[in-house]
């Protein structure tokens, strides 16, 4: 196995949550609708915001490596949904389904062996593949901790 397969296949295991984080599934299922829009003890953001907040700035990501024409939101308000807006289960859904989707284009960008991940992005002068990704995968895994965390506090785990 070559260098460059063994590194797409750690990328691959590290955007999904293996070996040392958990992963966004498992951090996700079966939470409690009637808890998407709580406001858990001494925190700003209900467990919908934080999803949202996951899938803008894994989008977001996304979005600046495959898409020259794209501007960034922005920082840092453009990364939340406003503070007192609320989702109902369709929107939390919807939530969820984009972030999945836009981690499945993130996965194919590693899959793509046409790409080399060492590369600068041709229209981001400074800005690998490679480091864009582990940036996806560092982001979600601190945030899908978070979630973990306050399902915790909120006593959601079932």
């Amino acid at each position: 196995m070559t260098g460059d397969r063994i590194l797409r296949e750690h990328l691959i295991q590290l955007l999904n949550g293996r070996n040392a984080h958990l992963n966004f599934e498992d951090a996700v299922a079966n939470f409690p609708i009637s808890f998407i829009n709580a406001r858990p003890p001494n925190v700003s953001y209900t467990p919908w915001h934080l999803v949202e907040h996951l899938r803008i700035s894994q989008w977001d990501i996304l979005e600046f490596v495959i898409n020259p024409e794209h501007r960034s939101p922005d920082w840092p308000v453009g990364y939340w949904p406003d503070p007192q807006s609320e989702a109902d289960e369709t929107a939390w859904i919807k939530s969820l389904n984009a972030f999945r989707a836009d981690l499945s284009a993130v996965e194919d960008i590693v899959r793509d062996e046409r790409i080399d991940l060492t590369a600068e992005i041709p229209h981001a002068a400074g800005y690998t593949y490679v480091r864009e990704v582990l940036l996806v995968a560092d982001h979600n895994a601190y945030h899908i901790g978070e979630f973990a965390i306050l399902r915790q506090v909120m006593g959601t785990w079932l």
